[in-house]
């Protein structure tokens, strides 16, 4: 199977040294080889949670939170008491 790295990269916005593409190549090779390894026949109807190890979560308790106004001082760009970020999806 070939494993276009550098397109691999582009989609994920990683810049990756040319020097290090087949390395990177190699790696995500052996990834996949592992993957397609693994038994057809594996369980995966149990809990992955340990029933032994109990999670105690926190209180919900209500806190108070950093002022807005103080937050949206620091901002470069605001509008309706909101924090404006540049748009990068298109």
């Amino acid at each position: 199977m070939e494993i276009d790295i550098m397109r691999l990269a582009k989609l994920a916005k990683l810049s990756i040294p040319e020097e290090k593409v087949e390395e990177f190549r190699k790696k995500m090779e052996d990834i996949i080889q592992m993957v397609e390894n693994l038994p057809d026949d594996l369980d995966t109807s149990g809990s992955l949670v340990d029933p032994d190890d109990t999670m105690e979560l926190r209180k919900d308790e209500v806190q108070p939170s950093f002022p807005r106004d103080e937050m949206l001082r620091n901002a470069p760009y605001t509008a309706a008491g909101c924090i404006l970020i540049p748009k990068v999806v298109d």
